[in-house]
């Protein structure tokens, strides 16, 4: 017997993979609890707006999108708006500047386990699978410590049950995601690995590796001083690893580095490419650098390019720094101009699209192994979600989330055209 709705709602997620996974809990339990997503996204009783507050950009998105759910709200469309996330978490003042808003809620405060099978916003073929909270590095520019907290991993069980469930509904991509994946159980005590009982990254990969079925295991996110043996040998020798690394390494001089308080990182953030690649030649790499950090001088910004080209990453993003209140970065001297910040941004990407092109134009005519993750739309091991581009399928009807060898016949910047020779 059907149980009477308490109403509908609508979604507006903003930001990151992790942010998203915050709405789809929160969002799936009030389904599970009789709720019913909109047909309308302009037109529901509640409206859930889920923000990030990152940098600029993003804190301008989310009062866009909350003056523009106000509105709906003026007009009837929407009955009640709750705005969430990290917008209201790193500003819980700011609700006075937003009347009307109903419900002014920042991130989960502890875990926000999900209920299972629960409601999956990114679709049948993949799934974001997060495993920790918080970060315990100090980075001079980033604010995400003082929204998100101290680092906490999520109990290694409650992440093997929903990856069970995921992998029994169709999932056939688990996505890993964290502000800082590399440090898994860094916080439960001595490791497995020293004698202690206190699992690590590596020990939940091969837990998941061993679950049934056929489907990848992708790690987003990894800091580069922390990438060690027993995570590449994971990603050598699992069944379902998939070999892509994304290390965001900021840059490459060592004097920017240290005002970034990444020193630490400096060794790793100039050659982790070439380190990684002597293991594992197949690899794909995707780095982010930032642009127009204190001290980022002339001379230090050509250096960086020039490691960038001898490093050769398969996919590059790149930002111009905007300072963050409460953030160290924020105070310190000999920042270039904004305008100076986004000249040398717009230099490395025009760099990684010829880079970008050539590595593209050798693949064209070769066959790779695909998940199909929307009608016509596959991606292949190289393409991570929301970040990477896509292969466009000509055969519209082939399942999704079924495996399938893809020929690549062309390139539409980014993204592939390709065939499908058949199922993998």
């Amino acid at each position: 017997m059907n149980r009477k709705s308490k109403g509908t709602i609508a979604l507006v997620s903003l930001g990151c993979a992790k942010n998203a996974v915050d709405l789809q809990n929160r969002a799936g339990r009030l389904v599970k609890d009789g709720w019913t997503l909109s047909s309308d996204p302009d037109r529901a009783d509640v409206m859930i707006v889920n923000t990030c507050a990152f940098i600029a950009s993003a804190r301008e998105e989310a009062e866009a999108e909350i003056c523009r759910a106000l509105e709906l709200k003026r007009r009837g469309q929407v009955g009640r708006v709750v705005v969430a996330g990290c917008y209201p978490q790193r500003y819980p003042n700011r609700v006075a500047a937003f009347p009307g808003v109903d419900e002014w809620t920042g991130v989960p405060k502890g875990w926000d386990e999900p209920r299972v099978p629960g409601l999956r916003l990114t679709g049948k073929a993949f799934a974001y699978l997060k495993i920790a909270e918080g970060c315990c590095h100090r980075c001079s520019y980033c604010a995400i410590p003082l929204i998100r907290g101290r680092y906490r991993s999520r109990p290694m069980d409650a992440i093997l049950r929903e990856a069970r469930a995921l992998i029994r509904s169709g999932c056939r991509e688990l996505n890993i995601v964290a502000q800082d994946p590399m440090r898994y159980g860094v916080d439960f005590g001595r490791p497995v690995s020293k004698g202690g009982d206190a699992p690590r990254l590596a020990d939940l990969l091969w837990r998941l590796d061993k679950l049934p079925g056929k489907f990848w295991v992708r790690v987003l996110y990894s800091y580069p001083s922390e990438i060690d043996e027993n995570f590449l040998v994971w990603m050598m020798t699992a069944k379902h690893a998939v070999r892509y690394i994304d290390v965001p390494i900021q840059h490459t001089v060592p004097a920017v580095l240290e005002k970034m308080n990444r020193a630490h990182a400096v060794e790793a953030s100039r050659s982790i490419a070439e380190i990684v690649r002597e293991v594992i030649p197949e690899i794909t790499l995707r780095t982010t650098v930032m642009t127009g950090f204190p001290g980022e001088t002339d001379l230090r910004f050509t250096q960086m390019l020039a490691d960038l080209k001898r490093m050769q990453f398969d996919h590059l993003g790149a930002f111009a720094y905007s300072p963050e209140e409460g953030t160290k970065g924020a105070k310190m001297r000999g920042r270039p101009s904004w305008a100076v910040a986004l000249r040398r941004e717009k230099a490395v990407m025009d760099q990684q699209s010829k880079i970008w092109r050539l590595k593209a134009k050798r693949m064209l005519g070769c066959v790779y192994e695909a998940l199909v993750v929307a009608p016509g739309v596959a991606r292949m091991e190289s393409q991570a979600p929301d970040v990477d581009g896509v292969v466009w399928l000509e055969d519209q009807a082939v399942e999704v989330g079924s495996f399938v060898h893809v020929r690549l016949d062309k390139t539409a910047g980014f993204d592939f055209y390709g065939t499908v020779e058949g199922p993998s």
